[in-house]
């Protein structure tokens, strides 16, 4: 059976958060958290280590909104947040903070589980999504450094590139590491030595 949903409200207004509470309770298992003042917010997040976090701003005004943003910014998790007027640049804002469900007018009991599934997915979708552009951009960079060790071997050691990288990768072997820390360790090693520029 699956662990209950540890659940973040982030509301000044405690009306509003009891509303958002009784939607929460009425769709599920869940254990929920509500803080009604923002003090020491990073911490208290850390601390209560949510899997979601529902944000309600009632009238934000830009200072709130951007303290809001900053947490967003800040955790990994998804955010839900719920507001009742907005503005473009504000909606650009928490886009770019992170914030998965970005809900305008909308904060009623029975479309708070859909709205906080709809973050939950989302944001699984974009951390994979991050996670696999981050595993390209390091295998880019490894091909990089590989390629410039083998350069470095061929110029040193007057071979072809076969055999370079059959060196580097048997120096691999032998030592138990991957192919592209030989590599860096190489390149590292002709720059301090003059040969190349690391």
């Amino acid at each position: 059976m699956a662990a209950p949903l540890n659940i973040l409200v982030i509301d000044a207004n405690r009306i509003r958060a009891s509303i958002i509470e009784d939607g929460l309770r009425a769709s599920g298992d869940c254990r929920i958290t509500i803080l009604d003042d923002t003090a020491g917010l990073m911490r208290r997040v850390v601390e209560i280590d949510p899997d979601v976090i529902v944000i309600d701003l009632e009238n934000p005004n830009r200072d709130v909104l951007e303290h809001m943003l900053q947490v967003s910014r800040a955790v990994a998790r998804p955010v839900a947040m719920f507001v009742d007027r907005t503005d473009r640049s504000s909606i650009e804002a928490a886009i770019e903070a992170g914030v998965a469900a970005y809900v305008v007018d909308g904060l009623k009991k029975e479309r708070i589980r859909s709205v906080l599934d709809t973050a939950m997915m989302r944001f699984k979708a974009y951390d994979r999504l991050r996670r696999e552009l981050d595993e390209a951009r390091g295998e880019l960079a490894d091909r990089k450094t590989i390629e410039r060790a083998k350069g470095i071997l061929m110029k040193t050691r007057g071979i072809g590139e076969d055999q370079a990288y059959a060196l580097l990768r048997k120096t691999a072997m032998n030592q138990g590491r991957r192919i592209a820390e030989i590599a860096d360790n190489l390149v590292t090693a002709a720059g301090l030595l003059g040969g190349e520029e690391p």
